[in-house]
Order: structure tokens, then sequence, then C-alpha cells
């Protein structure tokens, strides 16, 4: 039997949306792990792989960690990786409002989860990405910067739209489908 993969979370909402997209039929158990990661800046695909290393020597196995950008593309991506800060800064009012001088109010929701099976493994990305525009905060405050985020075809925003279906369209969505498609190939 498989050592259980480590998901480095803090976030209780996190945990319970990976848990809902990934579903019963993931080959794995997930359990959350708390660690306190440094707070790396860059590209995200450089933040994600050091993270997961750093993650896999501290637990001494399987890890999966996750980090998700907001990107506004009249900022040329910026928050992106960031975007906890600004959050935590600004609020969601405060994001929007970022984008008061902007005619471009579009953006794209990244989720990239790594994994690596230990501290001296290949660390494999999973990216998805969903576009949208940012708007006036609307819906629940429960889940970070969904009041601001309406993905393209919907005129709600993802804290306006059922969990289920938010679920089913979201970025986290997106990369968890292709961690959930690695685990259930061949390739293992």
């Amino acid at each position: 039997m498989s050592r259980p993969i480590s998901f480095v979370t803090g976030n209780a909402k996190k945990l319970e949306e990976v848990r809902a997209i990934l579903g019963n039929k993931f080959p794995r158990e997930i359990i959350a792990v708390k660690l306190d990661l440094p707070e790396l800046q860059g590209e995200v695909e450089d933040i994600c792989r050091k993270k997961c290393l750093e993650a896999a020597r501290r637990v001494q196995g399987p890890v999966l960690v996750e980090d998700t950008c907001l990107c506004f593309n009249a900022l040329k991506g910026l928050p992106g990786p960031y975007i906890k800060w600004f959050l935590d800064k600004l609020q969601p009012e405060g994001l929007h409002k970022l984008l008061d001088g902007w005619e471009d109010k579009s953006a794209q929701a990244v989720c990239t989860f790594a994994y690596a099976p230990d501290a001296n493994g290949e660390v494999m990305l999973f990216q998805g990405c969903t576009e949208g525009d940012i708007v006036f905060p609307r819906g629940s405050r429960e889940f970070g910067w969904d009041p601001i985020f309406q993905p393209k075809g919907y005129d709600k925003t993802y804290a306006e739209l059922p969990k289920e279906h938010k679920n089913e369209i979201s970025h986290r969505f997106r990369a968890l489908d292709k961690v959930r498609d690695y685990f259930n190939s061949d390739a293992l």
C-alpha cells in the first residue's frame, strides 16, 4: 500500500475543495499537513518546485503543494502569485479598485499543484487556468477572492455559484483533473 500524500495547507476550505474535486476514486489517501514554508518570490513554476521539495524534505515522503494566482491582464499578470498579500491588505473591494483606471478587466485564475514522491524526486507540475473578469465583489466572503472573479460565460462570481458547480469549472478543478489523470495513469 502506498504512503498517503501530504497536502500542505492550513486552509480547511482548500482541503475540503480538493477532496471534493478529487472524489472517492482518487487512488491515494490525501492528508493535510500544516507547514510554515518560506514564501518565495518569482515565477509560479519555480515557487511551486522549491516549496514542494522543501515540504518533501520536512515530511520525509510524498507531498502535494498548491499555489494559486490571480492575474490581471491590464497589470501584466499582477498580482499573480502575490494575490494572498494583495487580498490581505486590500480586501476584495481594493482588488477590484486596482483596475479602476483600466478598460480591461479580464483576468486568469491559475492554480498550480506540485507533487514530489520525496525530497530527491522529480517535481511534477499540474496547472489549470480559468479565464474571467474582475467585478465588484458579490456573494459569500468565505473563500478569498471568489467574490470578485466572474468566470467567462457566467453572470455569477465564483462566490455566487454553488460550490459543486464552481468545483466543476474552476482553475483548481482543471489542475486537479490533471493530478487525477497522472495518478490513474500507467506512468506511476
